[in-house]
């Protein structure tokens, strides 16, 4: 069993942390994963409160270029959620508290 002093610090440094990254996001009753497409995105959650062009990264072998975007939704229990587009593919979910 988990001690108290370890419960105590674990829940300090989860709350302490400004930014948490996740594979999915809820969107309601829908779902969303790291690899969606946009459309998918926004058929599931709707209209970004902001989108944001970050500025382009080039593919592995170098041939191609693609956009990098941000998504902004919320605040839904003061939590903002920050969704990375690379290439048009969900490539990053961060959950932050606003102020």
């Amino acid at each position: 069993m988990m001690s108290h002093k370890w419960r105590v610090a674990l829940t300090l440094l989860l709350v302490a942390s400004p930014v948490l990254a996740s594979d999915t996001l809820r969107c309601g009753s829908q779902l969303v994963s790291l690899g969606d497409r946009a459309s998918e995105v926004l058929q599931k959650c709707g209209e970004p409160v902001s989108r944001d062009v970050l500025g382009y990264k080039r593919s592995a072998n170098r041939r191609e270029e693609f956009q990098v975007e941000e998504w902004t939704y919320g605040p839904s229990n003061g939590m903002y959620q920050y969704l990375r587009f690379e290439g048009n593919r969900l490539r990053q979910i961060n959950s932050k508290r606003g102020n």
